[in-house]
This record gives C-alpha cells, structure tokens and sequence, in this order.
C-alpha cells in the first residue's frame, strides 16, 4: 500500500490527531479533490479537521471520528492505487459503510468486492457501487434469489440498484433481456386523452427507468437494444399473457399494482429469470379502499423460499440529504 501511519513527534498530541503518509503525490492530489473538497466532505460528515502538510495529511479530533477518517482515507486511497476514481457519491458511501462491510458470496466476474468487502456492480458505462449496509444486502439478494423485493422510501436507489444489477447479468450472458415496467396508475382513464400514439402516452411514466438506463449503458447501445427488444419497457398491463423466460424482470411503483395485478405479474416468472418488485407503502396512489399489492404480497410471501424482502428507511436516502429529512419529518407526524 502506498500509505503509512505515523506517530505524532508529541506523545500528547497522539491522543488528538493521527498522521497518515502517502506516497504518491499525484493519487494525494485526487484524494483531497479540487480545493480540497473531498476532505472538506469528510470533515463534514464524519466531525474532524483535516490538515495537508506536504504528502502527510494530519486528522485531528476525537477517537472514534479521528479513526474513522483515517480508514475512510486509506480505503479512498487504495480505491484510487487501484485505478478507480473517487467522487462525492463515493466518499458518502465509504463513510456510511463504515465497519460494516463483510465478505459476500457474489459470482465473482460479475461483483468486484473491493478494499473493506465494498461492493462494485460492472456495467457498459460506470461501476455502481452500494452506498449502505441495506443497499449491499440488497444487491447481494438481487443475485442470490430469484425474486426479490425492495421497500422503502423514495431515494433509497431501490430501482436504480435493480437496473445496474439488471444490466450486469445481461451483459455477463445470465439473461438475455431486461423487462422495465410500472403501472400507469397516475394516468387513470385520462390516458386516452393524451396526445400520440401508446408509445407515447406512457413514456411519461416510465421516465425514471430510462433515466437508470441511461446511467449504466451507452445511448447507441440502448437505442439498439430497445430495437432489437434486448431491452423492454412497458406498462404493467402489458405483462398479462407473457410468459419471461431469461429475462431480468423489474417492477417499479409495485405499491400502485393492485392486488390481481401483482399476482399477475409474479406469475410470469419463467425458466432462468429474475424478478424484482420496488416501491413505497407511503405513496400508494390507487382509489380510496383499493387494497395495494405490494402489501398483499408482504403477508402473502412471507417465508416463501427465494423470495428475499429488503427494507429501506430515511438512513438509506441516497439524493440530497435534505430528502431523508423530509421523509423523516413525515414519519414523525404520521407516527
């Protein structure tokens, strides 16, 4: 590692600050990030003061935050030695991660398990990388069961996961297609008064998994595939008859499926494929007394094997922090 721990010239000062020595200039300059905004991140979250003098970077504060900055850095480090680049994303994870991160028992062309058991997802344009204990958890339920769900509020990545997931095992030959779906419910019987053809009607709602998409494969790659039918994305509707055999198969909004709708989809399981159904229990937008789905589906499956159920709270809010304090705030009032 190109990295040492050094011991403070003070014996007294040891008990505030450690030292960490790095070897290589160039990877010290991406570690602290333009103006040093990466440090400025660590002190912020974890409740330090980090000082540059030379190649040593000095980490001042209490035990427990002093240690944690320290291994949040080396770990950085390492990740950066290893050719992989360090953003904000990155660093927020590391830090959630913490201590917390085991060994996993992924396939091993398909997940890298990186410095500290963290997890790396391959895909065609970035490697997506869980930014917290139950965001690892998930993706490691995502290739170890056949169907899987993820519940929990907005901005937890349940979808996004899905998808990167979704594009890892297509482009490693596990399926041969990637089926989107959600149900249209906002649109109600107001659909047929939009203007276009279907195609059209209901892009708006299936919007957020382009949006994944696009993260994770090239626009001429998808565009080809969305041809081809490598790649579907359709409405829940449209799911009634099929039968998806190798395919990798997501329901988004499952909180909006009503109750004959789920049972419908997850009876399209076919040989080889795996389904995952997302949502929300706080954001169901069906009629008043329509009973969700996802919800029948909780009490109906539970205990069923290879079905594995994931739950995500406000602490696994990935999007501005301001968003796990809104969801937050809600829950209190509610409660």
């Amino acid at each position: 590692m190109g990295f040492n721990t050094l011991t403070p010239p003070n014996s007294q000062d040891s008990v505030h600050e450690t030292l960490l020595e790095f070897n290589d200039n160039r990877l010290l300059i991406d570690l602290c990030g333009e103006f040093d905004r990466n440090l400025a991140q660590i002190e912020h979250e974890i409740g330090v003061q980090i000082v540059r003098r030379g190649n040593v970077l000095s980490v001042m504060g209490a035990g427990v935050e002093r240690g944690k900055a320290a291994a949040t850095l080396q770990e950085l480090y390492a990740k950066l030695e290893a050719g992989r680049e360090i953003d904000a994303g990155a660093i927020d994870g590391m830090i959630r991660m913490g201590e917390s991160a085991s060994e996993s028992g992924f396939p091993g062309d398909q997940i890298e398990m990186f410095n500290g058991g963290h997890v790396e997802i391959k895909t065609r344009k970035k490697l997506v990388e869980p930014r917290t204990a139950a965001q690892k958890s998930y993706v490691q339920n995502l290739f170890d069961n056949e169907m899987a769900f993820g519940i929990g509020p907005a901005g937890t990545g349940k979808t996004y996961l899905a998808v990167a997931v979704g594009v890892n095992m297509l482009i490693n030959g596990n399926v041969d297609k990637i089926i989107l779906s959600r149900p249209a419910v906002e649109a109600g019987e107001r659909l047929g008064f939009l203007p276009g053809d279907l195609g059209e009607k209901v892009d708006p709602y299936m919007q957020p998994l382009y949006d994944a998409l696009n993260d994770f494969v090239p626009a001429k790659q998808l565009a080809k595939m969305r041809e081809d039918k490598t790649i579907e994305i359709a409405p829940l509707a449209f799911m009634r008859g099929r039968t998806l055999s190798r395919a990798f198969v997501v329901l988004d909004e499952a909180q909006n499926a009503t109750t004959m709708q789920m049972k419908m989809f997850l009876t399209r399981l076919g040989e080889g494929s795996r389904m995952v159904i997302t949502g929300d229990r706080s954001q169901v937008d069906l009629p008043r007394g329509q009973t969700s789905g996802l919800r029948d589906a909780e009490r109906i499956l539970a205990g069923v094997k290879k079905i594995s159920f994931n739950y995500f709270t406000s602490k696994d809010v990935v999007r501005h922090p301001l968003v796990a304090a809104i969801i937050e705030a809600y829950e209190a009032d509610e409660a």
